[in-house]
């Protein structure tokens, strides 16, 4: 019989008092679809729009119902249990319950997955943490948090803010008393340009989400990808049976390592070194930590030929040097992630279903163009961008210069330590 998981100083412990380290992966591309993971172009909402257009709204709502329900069944549930993980995190999407032309009214509906998914894994002794992957707005600049643009509009508009707060209020209610559910990630890695709005509307949804259910624990992540806390102060203070989440995604996984990954000592330091640096916080108040996301990603012979066995066994050097450090500090986390088309998945689709065979080539064009916005390799397209880039950081002002241009396929990385998110290999 489940009890409550709840926070004891660093340690997240069950009723009696026993320590439970949560080990498990994050379910994306199901309530929250990301392009990379699925194999379609753009966000969510563009893709739900266009086969709607093509096939009418009917059949692309029955389309998208299957979709949710075939992606996670019973024989999901059981294979997650006999690899030993006891949790797994559930990225949503807020459209789900709530539309833009008529908000704060819910869509009950949404909870039918949610609820179907949750009563699974609690079937086979697998704890659930809900994570609010994409808010109103956009609470972060990239494309899993659907909202078609690079600006976090979340953090300029208050009402988006009301709005994540009502959802969160409902949910709580919904879930209160449910006790396998391991707590609620109230949103996925904001990037508030104030470093000081996230603290605030955390305060808000904290209080919000203890007024109707003071039993679950919340799991508040960093700013800036859930990287920086340095903006927090000493607001923990005011919360009780709260974690806080970091993600841990070393560069040493992705084509865009600056270096062949050997395991040297060196190379550990280094890894180590980031990791105690996203935690240190954490540390120095005695709090909470958990691992929302981690993983590298993988080569495809289809794409990468004969060095796909040679680039992935370093990505599993890499993989086996974090969970070295992890199980060294007992420390709980959810890799990214559980099921995909075969790039970063624990568990992909083969390469001869009728889904592959129907889009082998334009996957294959957009891995060429390098046009999925993480993890992508420039190869066939950085002699396009590099003029553009040469030209940008010629055309900064010499104060701004430390601003670092990488074709890492994600992002723009600054002096100041913020990420501006772009779809193409670090361009805007």
């Amino acid at each position: 019989m489940a009890s409550y998981l709840k926070v004891s100083g660093t340690r997240i412990i069950d009723g009696d008092g026993n320590e439970v380290i949560l080990r498990g992966a994050g379910l994306g591309g199901w309530m929250n679809m990301e392009n990379f993971i699925s194999g379609y172009p753009g966000c969510e909402f563009q893709i739900r729009a266009a086969l709607a257009d093509v096939i009418g709204p009917a059949k692309s709502a029955f389309f998208f119902d299957k979709f949710l329900e075939y992606f996670f069944q019973e024989e999901d549930a059981k294979f997650f249990k006999s690899l030993g993980l006891n949790c797994i995190r559930l990225p949503f999407n807020y459209r789900h319950f709530e539309d833009d032309m008529n908000p704060r009214v819910l869509k009950k509906e949404g909870f039918k997955h949610l609820d179907r998914v949750v009563d699974l894994c609690a079937q086979q002794g697998i704890y659930t943490i809900l994570d609010l992957h994409a808010a109103p707005g956009g609470q972060n600049t990239d494309w899993h948090c659907d909202s078609g643009t690079h600006i976090a509009n979340f953090w300029i508009h208050k009402d988006f803010q009301d709005r994540a707060i009502w959802l969160w209020t409902e949910l709580a209610k919904h879930y209160a008393g449910n006790k396998w559910i391991a707590g609620y990630n109230p949103l996925n890695e904001p990037t508030d340009p104030s470093h000081t709005t996230v603290v605030t509307f955390y305060e808000r949804v904290y209080d919000a989400i203890r007024a109707v259910d003071p039993a679950h624990i919340i799991y508040f992540d960093g700013n800036t990808f859930a990287s920086d806390f340095s903006h927090f102060g000493d607001v923990h203070k005011k919360w009780a049976n709260t974690a806080y989440s970091f993600h841990d995604y070393s560069v040493f996984g992705f084509p865009a390592s600056p270096e062949k990954y050997v395991s040297s000592d060196e190379q550990r330091q280094r890894m180590m070194r980031s990791y105690e640096k996203k935690r240190e916080w954490m540390d120095q108040r005695g709090l909470c930590v958990w691992n929302g996301e981690w993983g590298p990603v993988y080569a495809r012979k289809q794409y990468d030929g004969d060095a796909t066995d040679a680039i992935n066994a370093q990505r599993y050097q890499v993989l086996k040097d974090q969970l070295a450090i992890y199980n060294q500090d007992r420390l709980s986390w959810s890799i990214w992630l559980y099921k995909d088309i075969g790039f970063q998945g624990m568990v992909y689709v083969s390469q001869e279903a009728k889904y592959l065979t129907l889009f082998k080539d334009f996957l294959a064009k957009k891995h060429r163009l390098a046009v999925d916005a993480w993890g992508t390799d420039t190869t066939w397209v950085q002699h396009v961008y590099q003029p553009l880039i040469d030209h940008i950081a010629k055309e900064i002002p010499l104060e701004n210069q430390a601003l670092t241009l990488r074709p890492s396929g994600r992002c723009l990385t600054v002096s100041a330590g913020c990420r501006v998110a772009s779809s193409s290999p670090s361009i805007l």
